[in-house]
């Protein structure tokens, strides 16, 4: 098709709205300013729209491309198992095995492990094999972490400051009950931990946590803290859960527990496991993972048509290939290092009140004086206008970062030197014109990951709009 007869992207969207729900697949991919977005092409650092307009992604999908988009080695992977196998859905197929194996290989916690399509369904198939082993209801989760789109942990995730310390859903039409059977406490709080097991301890059958809350930024946590979750969970006989669907292999190949030395009981993954290919995984202790069906006679039902499908087990293994052979996390780190230095020197010269911080890839500004953030409290104080309003300028500069509160940014293998030097100097474009225009007051439906009211949808109304999932 030439770009005569090529349709716009307005066009696309206009069309994807006629025949999908708000035009998009994922709660937050209708983004207010870029509703007429339509992606055509992607490749290493960049994406192009229906219009022929080039960004440099720093939003890159929640975090998966590690090594950038359409990395040619994990896609001739994929082309060569595609010429021999598909999906039968019965036994096993060498590459699971071998996936399995390498995984085992490079957790720290993981015995034995479960492939599944998305990181939520491995916290979901957690909370329930958890449960199932403890007999037990109460979840412990923490407010700012995201767990996925399932009940037991749709709550407390990006709340507004009137729903912090009280149950906060992203969703309607969770059942009271299941709600109430969950805990949210505030990450980084030692003293809460050790109240929540001194009442309840009898009864919780789980902690899952973001060992680095990377869905509200960038929580990096205490050791202290996470010291206190496996002291709090051995004595109490209940299950750890690290969920390590952003933080595994983006930040180490054997994810943060091996960072932190602290090992889960179960361990949850997904991202950048297969480059953006939709794979997750749960893997833990032996004697956790014995009590999923796929163990004959066992308890906790598991099941998946898609699970290890052989396209994404080539994806993952020749991802975890590269991952282990190449320069990638050094790499990585140091244009991370750069880029948190150098949008350092960008806010003090403009004179913005900013915290950066981040971790190895990962990079996200504050606006905010102040400590670095330690907890959901902290990032209360954060000026959602100045932050997501720069970010709505960026891509007039030919730059993409996610314009939502408090959402983190990406580097990749593919990202290099002049794309670092291009950001800073957008970024302190976009700022400068941000400040002259007063930030942004118009933030409906951009900032919560939250405050759904409760109640249930009927066929003669609708409920208010609610900004849902994400990660």
């Amino acid at each position: 098709m030439n770009s005569r007869s090529a349709p716009s992207g307005t066009s696309l969207a206009e069309r994807a709205r006629r025949v999908i729900p708000g035009g998009v697949n994922s709660g937050q991919r209708s983004i207010p300013g870029l509703t007429d977005l339509v992606i055509t092409r992607a490749s290493g650092s960049r994406f192009w729209d229906a219009d022929g307009r080039e960004y440099t992604d720093y939003h890159a999908a929640f975090g998966p491309p590690l090594l950038g988009h359409n990395d040619p080695d994990v896609n001739a992977a994929v082309a060569a198992v595609g010429q021999r196998l598909d999906l039968c859905g019965v036994a096993v197929t060498d590459g699971e095995v071998e996936l399995a194996e390498t995984l085992a290989g490079l957790i720290p916690s993981i015995d034995k492990v479960l492939l599944t399509s998305t990181g939520s369904e491995a916290t979901f198939h957690a909370l329930r094999v958890s449960r199932a082993a403890t007999g037990r209801r109460l979840v412990v989760k923490f407010q700012g972490c995201y767990h996925g789109w399932h009940d037991s942990v749709s709550l407390n995730v990006i709340s507004a400051p009137d729903r912090v310390g009280v149950p906060d859903p992203i969703s309607t039409g969770i059942l009271p009950e299941v709600l109430d059977a969950t805990l949210v406490l505030r990450f980084n709080d030692v003293a809460a931990v050790r109240a929540a097991f001194a009442e309840h301890g009898a009864d919780i059958a789980a902690v899952i946590v973001e060992p680095v809350p990377h869905n509200v930024g960038c929580l990096l946590p205490d050791q202290e803290f996470l010291a206190a979750l496996r002291d709090e969970c051995t004595r109490a006989g209940s299950v750890l859960i690290f969920d390590e669907v952003i933080t595994g292999f983006r930040h180490d190949l054997g994810g943060w527990q091996r960072i932190s030395g602290i090992t889960p009981d179960l361990t949850t993954l997904g991202k950048a496991i297969a480059n953006g290919y939709p794979i997750g995984a749960l893997g833990g202790r032996a004697d956790l993972m014995d009590l999923f069906s796929t163990h004959p006679g066992a308890p906790a039902f598991f099941a998946g048509t898609y699970n290890g499908h052989p396209a994404v087990v080539a994806a993952a293994l020749a991802t975890l290939t590269k991952l282990r052979d190449e320069p990638v996390h050094e790499h990585v780190y140091r244009l991370g290092d750069r880029v948190r230095a150098g949008l350092t020197e960008v806010f003090a010269d403009l004179g913005v009140d900013a915290v950066v911080t981040g971790y190895g890839s990962v990079f996200v500004s504050y606006f905010m004086s102040g400590p670095v953030p330690r907890t959901y409290d902290d990032l209360l104080r954060n000026d959602a206008g100045m932050f997501i309003g720069y970010r709505r300028r960026l891509p007039e500069h030919g730059i993409f970062e996610l314009p939502l509160n408090l959402k983190r940014s990406h580097i990749s293998y593919a990202h290099t030197d002049a794309d670092v030097d291009r950001l800073l100097e957008a970024t302190r474009a976009a700022v400068a014109d941000t400040l002259a225009a007063g930030g942004v007051t118009e933030l409906a439906g951009t900032a919560t990951m939250g405050g759904a009211q409760a109640g249930t949808a009927t066929m003669g109304g609708a409920l208010p709009n609610a900004a849902g999932g994400g990660s």
